[in-house]
């Protein structure tokens, strides 16, 4: 749906992005990750046709963003971080206006604009002055004229910025059903939001993409080792042999006693040897069941933090 090839943009000696390739399938939610400064809203602002890009190439449903600007665009709907409203419209009013921006059909709009509203959950305020309206709505707002013309991508930057948590929880499960008929890029420094929305990340660091993957893959690719807790039902001392004996098993440590049949491990790994089978294996032969499992691999922050605050090499 969206293919990037070897972005690049110059500000005279200046490179705010170098070199930037990457892929979004149809259907996928990726989030777009990076300092700021990273190059991350030049990258939206080219494949949205705001700005052009030095060299390299932006291609939209098919469509080159240079040759057919206006034909990407219709497969575009972009939300910024701020959203640009007109404060004296009603929303009713500002949507109307948006949709004769983008060339709606008026038949196609009337039913669109109930579809819409109902989506992002404005019809009660559609006749009310954008500027009388909350962050969470005009947010809301944002996001529904990003909606107009049904396009097949979304670009989201920054959509939960400013708003309470209940707020933030409500877009994130919009954001999450669009991504069921939409292609999305989300951009946040949010990094819990794109573990739970994302299906794959991209990391941008300095002008040049760094890492792309699942949050999953990267952890287990930047980490020396895998390491998780187990809780079992058995005596510590025959629990730990079991657990040691375990081929690809570094060390194992009690983290805490329940009693004196129960207690929980953090045991560490060889990172290309998936163990828990032949535990799982070993621990029912023995007869001591396992309790909970839970992976302490490295979180999305960590990642984040281990790729841009260092001179890691590319994950990609």
């Amino acid at each position: 749906m969206i293919e990037i090839k070897n972005l690049t943009k110059d500000y005279g000696k200046v490179k705010a992005i170098e070199d930037v390739s990457f892929t979004v399938e149809k259907g996928e939610i990726v989030g777009f990750l990076g300092p700021n400064g990273a190059g991350k809203s030049t990258t939206m602002n080219i494949i949205t046709g705001f700005i052009s890009s030095t060299s390299g190439t932006v291609r939209v449903a098919g469509h080159d963003i240079l040759e057919n600007p206006v034909e990407v665009k219709k497969h575009i709907g972009y939300l910024p971080e701020q959203p640009p409203l007109y404060q004296d419209m009603t929303v009713s009013e500002f949507l109307d206006f948006c949709a004769s921006l983008k060339k709606v059909a008026p038949r196609e709009w009337k039913s669109q604009k109930k579809d819409i509203m109902e989506l992002v959950k404005v019809t009660h305020v559609s006749h009310r002055l954008i500027k009388n309206l909350s962050k969470g709505y005009k947010q809301r707002v944002g996001l529904a004229q990003a909606l107009v013309g049904s396009p097949e991508v979304l670009i989201l930057d920054e959509p939960t910025v400013g708003l309470d948590p209940k707020q933030i929880i409500e877009i994130r499960r919009l954001i999450k059903a669009l991504g069921k008929n939409h292609t999305i890029i989300l951009s946040t420094h949010i990094l819990p939001e794109v573990s739970a929305i994302c299906d794959r990340v991209i990391i941008i660091n300095k002008g040049r993409i760094v890492a792309i993957d699942t949050p999953e893959n990267l952890s287990r690719k930047l980490s020396d080792f895998s390491r998780f807790t187990i809780t079992v039902a058995g005596p510590q001392k025959k629990v730990r042999e079991i657990l040691q004996g375990v081929e690809g098993v570094k060390d194992v440590e009690v983290s805490s006693t329940f009693n004196e049949d129960e207690a929980s491990y953090i045991v560490e790994a060889d990172k290309d040897i998936d163990v828990r089978k032949p535990i799982f294996n070993k621990l029912a032969a023995a007869g001591y069941p396992i309790l909970e499992l839970r992976s302490m691999n490295l979180s999305l922050e960590e990642v984040f933090l281990q790729l841009t605050t260092t001179e890691a090499k590319e994950v990609v």
